[in-house]
């Protein structure tokens, strides 16, 4: 009597395809984390129920062309702090404020130039930006 054996089968499954799911998952995630944009800084910012106006006590403007106003009156850059002074000298206001109205081409550095003079007078300052929720 002659008893065949059984060849040896590998039990063991072919992991090929599963290296290539865990590969094709792998890029998966790593494409979607990097357009989860990553430079996003959260912040969390007031909400207010109304709008809050500061009184106008003086308005300084600057123009597309760079050019600072004091009210209506044209103001070279070096001398906005006199004219600043006079134009809160006038107004007599407990609470003074300087409000910015700048253009959307108005520079940086022309802004902050408006807010350390009026810092240098111990004045407070708002910048004037549009209402886009009405």
């Amino acid at each position: 009597m002659k008893i065949k054996r059984r060849s040896q089968h590998d039990q063991a499954g072919h992991a090929s395809a599963l290296n290539d799911i865990l590969f094709i998952l792998l890029l998966f995630f790593l494409i979607i984390s990097t357009l989860a944009n990553p430079n996003v800084v959260k912040l969390s910012i007031p909400k207010a129920k109304s709008d809050t106006k500061a009184k106008q006590t003086v308005v300084v403007s600057i123009n597309d062309k760079q050019e600072f106003f004091v009210g209506t009156t044209s103001v070279p850059e070096d001398s906005l702090k006199p004219w600043i002074s006079r134009a809160i000298a006038k107004s007599q206001d407990a609470e003074p404020t300087v409000v910015i109205n700048a253009d959307k081409q108005a520079t940086a550095d022309n802004i902050v130039a408006v807010m350390r003079a009026a810092h240098d007078l111990n004045l407070r300052t708002v910048l004037a930006v549009e209402n886009n929720h009405r």
